[in-house]
């Protein structure tokens, strides 16, 4: 380090530049970045002490009401990005059917239910796990009870849409769809095109994908409005992107996520 009355060197500004950059990081917390004490409190419980990169860069935009494309891979803490704004939208608006979270499968869905439930511990949140290889008629008894956040696979979900009798998304205000180019590789296009079409169109949409396939792109522009694009490297650098639509497609016509 230069001496005090001597010029500063470039080593010396990047040195500065280098600790003030790890100041801001440490002084960053879940309740700087706007969560509710209550949250805040259940991230503790979880040995949650500094937000992840996904979550530093989604969790202001999503508490500020904007809809987002995030693009981060499995282990990145982006569960956590979307559960906590719905959460904390959840405690100002109790709603029942409040929030959708679409996965590709089972085990992510049961992964991510467990999440919802750990944060949402204090506030009393209530879940459901619409997926394949349960026993039908038990979910269709769950769905009935009207949970907070209901966590499913496409098709399961569609199934009760077109059959369970009462069950509907007309109350529904936030839209989840994580590991999105999963969710279309496995051919689950129709599904998501009927769910699309039966969801309220206001309401708040966050997509998660590790990659922006063509598909997933097509499926950004069918579902969100002028959403915030966040994108986590591997190296942890996170870039923010808005996207503007002068008009937002409602509906995906089958065959249109072809490659």
């Amino acid at each position: 380090m230069a001496e005090s009355g001597e010029p500063e060197t470039t080593v010396d500004k990047r040195e500065k530049e280098e600790k003030e950059a790890n100041s801001t990081t440490e002084e960053i917390s879940f309740r700087s970045l706007g969560v509710t004490e209550v949250l805040c409190e259940a991230c503790a419980a979880l040995n949650w002490t500094t937000p992840t990169a996904i979550q530093r860069e989604s969790l202001p935009i999503a508490l500020k009401g904007k809809d987002i494309i995030g693009l981060a891979e499995t282990g990145s803490g982006k569960t956590a990005a979307f559960a906590l704004p719905i959460l904390q939208a959840l405690l100002d608006t109790p709603t029942r059917l409040f929030a959708l979270v679409l996965t590709p499968t089972r085990e992510l869905a049961f992964q991510i239910s467990e999440q919802f439930e750990a944060l949402g511990s204090g506030i009393g949140v209530k879940c459901a796990v619409i997926v394949g290889g349960v026993d039908i008629i038990t979910q269709a008894m769950a769905l009935a009870k009207k949970p907070h956040i209901v966590i499913a696979t496409p098709g399961r979900l569609v199934d009760h849409l077109e059959n369970t009798k009462g069950f509907s998304l007309r109350t529904l205000r936030y839209l989840v769809m994580d590991e999105a180019d999963r969710i279309l590789n496995m051919d689950f296009e129709t599904e998501v095109d009927k769910i699309l079409k039966v969801v309220p169109k206001e309401r708040h949409t966050y997509l998660y994908s590790a990659t922006m396939t063509r598909k997933v792109q097509k499926l950004q522009r069918a579902s969100l409005h002028n959403p915030v694009k966040v994108e986590v490297s591997d190296g942890g650098e996170t870039t923010t992107e808005l996207y503007f639509h002068t008009q937002q497609v409602q509906g995906l016509l089958l065959g249109q996520y072809s490659e």
